[in-house]
């Protein structure tokens, strides 16, 4: 029996309580205070010392394991928490363990975009570059969301595997614990969570009440060792490790403990890229996009109400005029308000998978969240509204038959009543492409 552990790093730039009176003053979007502070304090408890325990088991032990970092943590981590990010580069420079891709900004843009989505993978394949000299080979999207057409994109991506969700909607009864290949992607390999041995530590660990409890390393390694199949993927946050569960519980005890508890039972600890290169047992087809949040293992924790529905539709309807505006602060703040977390904070579900929603969030409730939220797409809707308008005026003063950035502006100083071919082709064109309009479809930080 093989086991890969993978883990997943990310914190968001939350959004401050902004009022519809801060539309239009130039105020943050972000709580930069909050940031910093949260991003210090999961470096302290986490990041560090999770990190140097990493550290030593590979170089000690010869263990393995695989990361992500989200875009959007590494440049926090580069500007207020360098000592993180120099620990990370050195664990990865030990050879024992493998970075995989993601978005940049840990969207939801599979599921909205297509181009943004490019964007963003290709993003984040340049920071891994630039901060730990790596190209990622496997590809975990966001919040494990995958389904067929998105393996698909990621198979022409040159991606060789892709991390997803083991459903049983999927499964049809089937075991998590073997490599599958994607039906739309014969070649591109599916690694399934074995989700209730990855839930055992990311969420039951700490809980007095489990059954379990407490749970060690060696009880762990003997679950992992009877599973049936050929490989456990247990996948969870990073942040499991002295956030989620903080040091008096003996988290970092059992990691210590664990690759030793795996050996003794005969248990091998892989790397994605490795079992990518086995042959699969059989296919995988995701008819929906499947996810790792909330009982229901869909997309419902960000995108199944009508408040993050419109919110999400209209981000994306702002993009293209964000993009043409070419104000990179813009393009970058737009960028993180498009993070997974802003919508999960507006998730109105209850009773426990509601009660993970509320602890992750830093808004007073899902309402306020989403207030927040659209008010702040409203001033950058402004934003480049005004800049539209300051382009158009220039364009405007312009002599006949200049040009700028190599369009031709002559139809500025047309007399009343004329248009051009272009403009032509578009008014009769209206009810054609009106057809062809995308619709907005619609876990836990």
């Amino acid at each position: 029996m093989d086991v890969c552990f993978y883990f997943q790093l990310h914190q968001p730039y939350r959004g401050r309580r902004y009022r519809i009176f801060d539309i239009g003053t130039g105020v943050s979007y972000f709580d930069d205070a909050l940031n910093r502070d949260t991003l210090r304090r999961v470096a302290d408890k986490c990041y560090v010392p999770a990190t140097e325990i990493l550290t030593r088991l590979v170089s000690r032990a010869g263990a393995r394991f695989a990361l992500s970092v989200s875009g959007v943590l590494l440049e926090q981590l580069e500007t207020d928490e360098p000592r993180a990010l120099e620990s990370l580069q050195s664990l990865v420079a030990t050879g024992g363990v493998e970075l995989l891709g993601e978005t940049s900004h840990h969207s939801l843009a599979s599921l909205e975009n297509a181009d943004e989505f490019a964007a963003q993978v290709k993003h984040h394949g340049a920071a891994m570059q630039r901060s730990f000299a790596v190209t990622p080979r496997v590809f975990r999207n966001t919040e494990l969301i995958a389904s067929d057409a998105l393996a698909a994109r990621v198979a022409k991506m040159g991606f060789s595997a892709m991390l997803v969700e083991g459903a049983e909607r999927v499964l049809g009864g089937r075991s998590p614990n073997h490599v599958y290949a994607a039906e739309s992607s014969p070649k591109l390999r599916l690694l399934p969570r074995n989700y209730r041995l990855s839930d055992d530590v990311a969420f039951r660990f700490s809980d007095r009440n489990w059954d379990a409890w407490p749970l060690t390393a060696e009880r762990y390694a003997d679950w992992i060792a009877a599973s049936a199949g050929d490989v456990v993927n247990v996948f969870m946050d990073y942040e499991t490790f002295g956030e989620h569960h903080d040091a008096q519980t003996g988290i970092f005890d059992f990691l210590l403990a664990l690759p030793a508890a795996l050996e003794e039972r005969g248990v091998s600890m892989v790397t994605p890229s490795q079992l990518a290169e086995r042959k699969p047992v059989d296919t995988l087809f995701y008819a929906t996009p499947t996810s790792w949040a909330d009982t229901e293992r869909d997309t419902s924790a960000w995108l199944g109400n009508r408040l993050q529905q419109a919110a999400h539709a209209r981000l994306y309807q702002l993009r293209a005029a964000v993009l043409a505006s070419g104000d990179k602060a813009l393009i970058a703040a737009w960028r993180r308000l498009s993070t997974s977390d802003h919508f999960y904070y507006m998730s109105t579900k209850w009773r426990a998978d509601g009660d993970v929603h509320t602890y992750f969030s830093p808004h007073a409730s899902p309402y306020d969240a989403y207030i927040s939220y659209m008010n702040v797409l409203r001033d950058v809707e402004q934003r480049v509204g005004s800049d539209r308008k300051r382009r158009d005026d220039r364009r405007a003063q312009l002599p006949e038959g200049a040009t700028t950035n190599g369009r031709d502006y002559q139809t500025a100083q047309l007399p009343e009543g004329a248009t051009t071919k272009k403009r032509e082709d578009k008014k009769s064109g209206g009810k054609k492409r009106e057809g062809q309009k995308r619709g907005a479809k619609g876990r836990k930080r």
